[in-house]
């Protein structure tokens, strides 16, 4: 058989995208579609996507990752890579059992439906909590730096989760071959109709959300603690990049870290609300320095840099009118509905 390169066809990969009914999956397959000839299938937790994804030629298959027999709807040969970004995050529902059920166990049902079909390469989600010791200090995290957190936060079990998911993941590297790509990373800034989070089961805005509520209002805008504090800003459609850059490195496994090029201020990051959200009458901001202080925390992303080729494509500024004009559009509201605030 002559190898499809030599005829010059292009290559079409089947890529399975787990979670794809939440924001980053949402995204990336956005993305994948716009930018290469893949063969996509979308995977998510809901019954329904609503037809979001039959409008756009790609087949949902609802699945519980959790439970390996909703797999067998999947599709059993020709995968060329899965990207798994589902799971229950601590901000939206604590509980212990959903974090080891969907991130641990659901990362070994992935795993095992890759060995059965014959797939070698998978990209997920690792939490910046396993390296706790290094956020707020003035060493960045590098991306192979000893994992090593506290058993006693609120995060404990997540993180205890995600890292027994990347554990698993090394097994199966050594034992059947299997390339994997974890991306370690802060918050990921997007647009979503839901401007809420939870904690402790508590309903709260999203603090840069909030912001740009106020914004639009022109309404006075604090600024807690210490301006000067930074951190990392990175937007979903550079980690959707990301994500394809890993579905063509043939080269590579490991941890890779996910960050800006320069981290932002607090200042900086209301400054630049004010200057995209602001209409005619500006907001004011009133500084606060009894209130605490923001998270300082900066990723070292030089090994993503060098050995997947990343390089952010949005700046802080680029990424909010971007913000802005998928706010406006809303063209995930037939899966997720309109804002409703």
């Amino acid at each position: 058989m002559i190898a499809a390169w030599l005829l010059n066809e292009e290559v079409v990969m089947k890529v399975i995208v787990f979670g794809a009914t939440g924001g980053i999956g949402a995204y990336t397959i956005m993305h994948l579609l716009e930018s290469k000839n893949y063969e996509l299938v979308a995977v998510g937790h809901r019954k329904s996507d609503n037809g979001f994804f039959e409008d756009l030629g790609i087949p949902y298959y609802s699945v519980d990752i959790a439970d390996y027999k909703t797999f067998d709807c999947l599709p059993k040969e020709d995968v060329y890579a899965v990207v798994n970004m589902a799971g229950v995050l601590p901000a939206v529902k604590y509980d212990p059992r959903l974090f080891i059920s969907s991130f641990t166990m659901g990362q070994l049902n992935v795993l095992e439906y890759m060995r059965e079909v014959g797939c070698k390469k998978i990209i997920f989600a690792q939490t910046p909590a396993d390296l706790w010791y290094l956020q707020n200090t003035e060493e960045p995290m590098a991306a192979d730096a000893q994992r090593s957190f506290p058993p006693s936060t609120d995060h404990s079990i997540y993180t205890i989760a995600k890292n027994a998911a990347i554990d698993i993941t090394q097994y199966y590297q050594n034992t059947f071959g299997i390339q994997w790509y974890a991306l370690r990373f802060f918050n990921v800034y997007m647009y979503d109709p839901n401007p809420y989070y939870h904690v402790d089961g508590i309903k709260r805005w999203i603090s840069f959300r909030l912001i740009i509520e106020k914004a639009k209002k022109g309404e006075d805008i604090e600024v807690w603690g210490n301006p000067t504090r930074s951190k990392e800003m990175v937007y979903v459609k550079d980690v959707a990049r990301l994500i394809e850059q890993c579905i063509e490195d043939e080269e590579h496994s490991g941890v890779y870290n996910v960050g800006s090029l320069h981290q932002v201020t607090l200042e900086v990051q209301i400054d630049g609300i004010i200057e995209v959200f602001c209409g005619e009458k500006k907001s004011k901001k009133i500084y606060r320095p009894d209130k605490p202080d923001a998270l300082f925390n900066h990723l070292d992303i030089s090994k993503t840099v060098a050995e997947l080729g990343y390089k952010p494509q949005y700046g802080y500024i680029e990424w909010l009118k971007d913000f802005k004009e998928e706010e406006q559009k809303e063209r995930f509201s037939k899966m997720w509905g309109k804002k409703v605030y």
